[in-house]
């Protein structure tokens, strides 16, 4: 474009860059979706009889279904959040590539640990809500079961259960990852971490017994344990950060 200024060609460059990612996330996430959903189609993939694991001790049979539309919405479901788990690292690569030319070298340090970091403890909280929480909540919730009433889940409700319990404990476990970047940009101190040691120790108890209503003593020490780990966990990366954060000042400045 001959009259364009030096300042608008930039701007226009960005715009086509950014186009480009878009479209290589789309297409990534098409294809991902696409073949997550032939493979469930196909039968390669028993959504169904995966995410059905943890109720099978409880039951006297099958779950039912009570509308035809039901397991094609769960195989939907499913392929898209196994399209999108497959085209993350795309999806990643791609929102990095657009955005570190804008970042100072100490910052790309601290993003790429921390995107890494974000993922590994998600599916470490997904797991755990998996393998233990769902279970003991189960065990919790049939316990009231009377021989005079057949308990009969239908499977689109149990399902949802069994995907947003993961899900929050996937959000839950992203906490070090959060106070890592706060502590980065300066927002937050060690220091004030340490002082609430009392009050997150109480928190973790609480969230335990919310998120697990109901559950035994032990169970509910055994929940809270792991989340207050997390909280230790965050301080300590906190103190790493701000001492990095502190000595890279310190050198910019002489």
């Amino acid at each position: 474009m001959t009259g364009s200024s030096p300042a608008e060609m930039p701007f226009l460059e960005h715009l086509e860059e950014l186009r480009w990612r878009l479209f290589k996330i789309a297409l990534a996430l098409a294809i991902g979706i696409g073949v997550s959903f032939v493979l469930i189609f196909s039968k390669q993939i028993d959504v169904v009889a995966i995410l059905s694991e943890p109720i099978r001790p409880f039951l006297k049979g099958p779950m039912i279904v009570t509308a035809p539309g039901d397991l094609f919405d769960i195989a939907m479901d499913a392929a898209i959040t196994l399209g999108l788990i497959a085209a993350s690292p795309v999806i990643a690569w791609q929102i990095w590539g657009f955005l570190s030319p804008a970042l100072y070298k100490h910052e790309k340090k601290v993003v790429i640990p921390a995107l890494v970091g974000a993922a590994v403890l998600f599916l470490l909280g997904m797991l755990l809500a998996f393998k233990y929480v769902v279970p003991v909540t189960l065990a919790f919730f049939f316990s009231f079961q009377s021989e005079a009433a057949v308990v009969m889940p239908t499977v689109d409700r149990f399902i949802g259960l069994i995907i947003s319990m993961c899900l929050a404990f996937g959000a839950i476990f992203e906490l070090p990852v959060v106070i890592a970047l706060l502590s980065a940009l300066g927002i937050v101190q060690p220091e004030y971490l340490s002082k609430f040691r009392r009050h997150a120790a109480v928190g973790c108890l609480i969230a335990a017994a919310v998120i697990t209503p109901g559950s035994d003593p032990t169970s509910l020490l055994l929940l809270t344990i792991p989340l207050y780990g997390l909280y230790e966990v965050s301080i300590t990366v906190s103190k790493l950060i701000v001492r990095r954060r502190e000595r890279s000042l310190a050198a910019e400045a002489a």
